[in-house]
Parts: C-alpha cells; sequence; structure tokens
C-alpha cells in the first residue's frame, strides 16, 4: 500500500519539479539577458524547484528501498549490471537525480552569494544543466524501461 501510494506521488510530483524547474530556468534565462536585477521573485522560484526536488528525493528514497526491482537487483548486484533495465533502476536513473538535484542545490546556493550582475547567469546555467540531468533520467514512455507519463 505504501508502496503503490509512494509511486503514485512520485510519478505526479515529477510534473511539479519539470515546471519548476522550467520556471526557475526561464527567469534567471529573462534575467541574464535582460541585465535585470535579482528579485525576491527569482529567489523564490529556485526555492520552489529544490523544494520540489526535495520531496521528490524523499519519494524516490522511500520507492527505492520498497520497490520490487531494486529489492532484486540489490540481492545479486554484479548480475544486475548485466540487465540494462535493472541497472537503470538501481544505478542510472537515481545517480542521474541526484547529479541533477546536486546542480540545483550548488546553482541555488551560488546564485545568492554571486554578485548582482552574475546572478542571473549562475542560476541558468545551474538550473539548466539540473534540468538536463533530470530530463534525461526520467523513464519516458518508449524506452526500455519506460512508465505512464501519468499513474492513476
Amino acid at each position: 500500500m505504501l508502496y503503490s501510494a509512494a509511486l503514485f506521488a512520485h510519478s505526479w510530483l515529477r510534473w511539479l519539479v519539470i515546471i519548476a524547474g522550467v520556471i526557475a530556468l526561464v527567469r534567471a534565462l529573462l534575467g541574464a539577458t535582460r541585465k535585470s536585477p535579482w528579485t525576491p521573485a527569482d529567489d523564490r522560484a529556485g526555492f520552489w524547484f529544490l523544494m520540489a526536488i526535495d520531496l521528490q528525493l524523499t519519494l524516490g528514497l522511500v520507492l527505492y528501498f520498497l520497490s520490487p526491482v531494486t529489492s532484486q537487483a540489490l540481492q545479486d548486484f554484479g548480475g544486475a549490471m548485466k540487465d540494462s533495465a535493472l541497472r537503470f533502476w538501481a544505478v542510472e536513473h537515481s545517480f542521474g537525480m541526484l547529479i541533477g538535484i546536486a546542480l540545483a542545490h550548488v546553482g541555488r546556493a551560488r546564485a545568492r552569494k554571486a554578485d548582482v550582475l552574475r546572478r542571473h547567469r549562475v542560476a541558468a546555467i545551474f538550473f539548466g544543466l539540473a534540468l538536463l540531468a533530470i530530463l534525461f533520467s526520467i523513464p519516458w514512455p518508449g524506452s526500455i524501461f519506460g512508465r505512464p507519463l501519468l499513474r492513476w
């Protein structure tokens, strides 16, 4: 029951992560190209992006330890590395997402510490890279390990 609920929430929350990431990235790109000052709204956009990915990470960790797929992979990790689907769930998905989360956190921290003229550019670089890592790590439909766009 907990696994199903976490999987449902994790599936739907991905869209909040993507939307929040796109908003934070667009605000940073517009601010950098227009050379506009950093505003509280820019800071909030980064904050909500981080809150969404942190919540998604929490749900992902619950799923990682409750999932029958990762449980199978962890029983024979060497064998799991030879199976592309097991390897994706045991290592690649998690690692790609952790890279994205780290980039987003570093980007927000560095943007907040950067001088006023560089804040948007720093945020745009890190949020853009974070969003790319996240998007590449999502099990999109049509891939070997694809999942539905929306779970019901």
